[in-house]
This record gives C-alpha cells, sequence and structure tokens, in this order.
C-alpha cells in the first residue's frame, strides 16, 4: 500500500501562493570563471508558485534538483551562479508540473585580494548571489554582491567645523579647508542587476562600484599606518547613506552604458549608527532608462 499523496490533494475555496518552497540549504558549488577554479559554499532558496486548488508543494523535489545540480557541477563546474539558478529554475518547473513560476536564489562568501592604503596584500571577504525567476520558460537572471566599508557623517562634521573655527578663530582659513572630526559608522552597501540577455556582469566590477562609493572600503588587517589612512580617506569623503547609493547608481550607468533601459537595478546602503542606536537606510529600485531620463 502507497501512502496517500498529501501535497496533491484537491481542494475549494483557495488561493494561489506566489512563493513555496525551501530554504538554507547548503552545498559546495564548482565555478570557473576567467580561467579560475573556485569552490563555494553556497546557500540555496527554491521555490515554485502553487494554484489555488493545489494544497501543497512537493517540496522534496526541490531538493532533489539542487543535489542533482551540484553534483553534476562537481564534475564540469558552472560558468556563474546566476547561470546555475537559472537552470535550476527550468529543472523546478519541469519537476512541478503544476507551476508556472520558479525562482532559485543562491548566495555565497567570496574572497578578493585587495591592497590597503600602504600596499600590503590581504584577502578581503565579501557575499555574493546569483538569482532567477523563470516564468514558463521566460527567465530573468540577476547577480548582486553586499560589501561592508566605511561612511563617515557629513553633517557631524560641519557642526564640528563650526565649533572649532569658534573655539579657535584664528585657525579659521586652515580648519575651513581641512576634514574634521566626525562620527563614522560601518556601512553595508548591497548591488543587484539584471543581466540583459547576450550580456555579462562580473561580480567583482560591482564590489568595485560599491567600494569606491563608500567613503572609504574597509580592511580585516589594518598597521597604524594603514589605519591612519584610511581614517583620513574616509573623513575627505563623507557621505550620508543617501550619497553612497546615488553615487552607486552614477558608477552603474557609466561602467554600463550599453545596457538597455529595461535593465533592473537595486541599490541599498545602511550604516550601522555609532552614536545613535537605530541605523540609517537609503534603497533605490529602478531601470537604468528611469536613470538615464
Amino acid at each position: 500500500m502507497s501512502p496517500k499523496d498529501v501535497q496533491n490533494q484537491r481542494i475549494e475555496g483557495g488561493f494561489k501562493l506566489t512563493r513555496v518552497g525551501v530554504t538554507g540549504v547548503k552545498k559546495p558549488v564548482n565555478i570557473h570563471r576567467n580561467g579560475r577554479n573556485l569552490t563555494l559554499t553556497a546557500e540555496f532558496d527554491l521555490f515554485v508558485d502553487l494554484p489555488s486548488e493545489q494544497r501543497g508543494s512537493h517540496m522534496s523535489r526541490n531538493l532533489e534538483v539542487v543535489g542533482e545540480m551540484v553534483d553534476e557541477s562537481l564534475e564540469r563546474p558552472v560558468s556563474a551562479l546566476e547561470d546555475l539558478a537559472a537552470d535550476i529554475s527550468e529543472r523546478l518547473l519541469r519537476k512541478h508540473e503544476y507551476a508556472t513560476c520558479a525562482e532559485a536564489v543562491i548566495k555565497a562568501d567570496y574572497f578578493m585580494e585587495k591592497r590597503t592604503p600602504g600596499g600590503r596584500r590581504t584577502i578581503e571577504a565579501y557575499k555574493i548571489e546569483g538569482h532567477a525567476i523563470n516564468r514558463g520558460g521566460e527567465v530573468g537572471r540577476y547577480i548582486g554582491v553586499e560589501v561592508i566599508g566605511m561612511s563617515a557623517c557629513p553633517c557631524a562634521m560641519e557642526t564640528l567645523r563650526a565649533m572649532l573655527i569658534e573655539k579657535y578663530p584664528g585657525y579659521k582659513d586652515c580648519i575651513s579647508d581641512i576634514p574634521v572630526i566626525t562620527h563614522n559608522q560601518r556601512n553595508i552597501v548591497t548591488l543587484k542587476m539584471e543581466i540583459p540577455e547576450g550580456k555579462s556582469i562580473e561580480a567583482e566590477d560591482l564590489i568595485d562600484i560599491a567600494e569606491k562609493s563608500l567613503s572609504s572600503p574597509t580592511f580585516e588587517v589594518l598597521k597604524r599606518e594603514d589605519e591612519g589612512k584610511v581614517v583620513f580617506e574616509a573623513h575627505g569623503n563623507p557621505k550620508f547613506v543617501e550619497d553612497v547609493v546615488r553615487d552607486a547608481l552614477h558608477m552603474i550607468l557609466e561602467r554600463y552604458p550599453d545596457f538597455p533601459d529595461s535593465t533592473r537595478v537595486t541599490v541599498k546602503s545602511e550604516s550601522e549608527e555609532s552614536i545613535h542606536k537605530h541605523n540609517a537606510f537609503a534603497e533605490r529600485t529602478t531601470t537604468l532608462g528611469e536613470l538615464r531620463e
């Protein structure tokens, strides 16, 4: 006697659900890109939509799909997380015959070799994301990054500048021309872009844009000279979260001038405030066409 298929039970008066699935599935993924082989520890979120008349989704099928694709990547490395996500979304639709939309989100830690302001070699950590949405065979692919850096508050800086000029009026010209003390924040920048058909986006390019949008990048290990240079650079480039988002959007337009107007973009900046108990946040979700206008 075979067990009853409870998920496939028909129900009356139900509602369609837009996303049903599993989250937080961890698997290794082999990537081959730009002549390099990488093994990433990735986390998968996998979804399909569910018709109003069906009680439940067969979630084990999602795990079967990701297991199959990961096994294949160990033998034949994939070129990008977003390509893997697109392939997974296609297989999800085949496995879930009742679904009309499938979605795969893959996130992983990513490491890049960088140089501190003083020239020291360092390996820095970032987060990357590959994302695909398959609606009846039409696939949208997205790539995203998360970067941690530093921002310095321009408002407090100008307030302190005025206080210093009042206290030391003889040094007014000097104080007016140099960065002065302010409070600073750990700032988390998130960039996510749609990848148009026939185009490609490198995660490292988005990381570069995110870091340049901040007051300063930050580094895992800093000696005294490096530390001083990071602080000096940040205070010479004070920014609100709003400034960070707008500067990133400007650089995206400059970096991808041939991308179509329909290309979707999301930029977020969140500052973990040092003198407040709350965070500051700014975001823009738009298209390149809207930005170009």
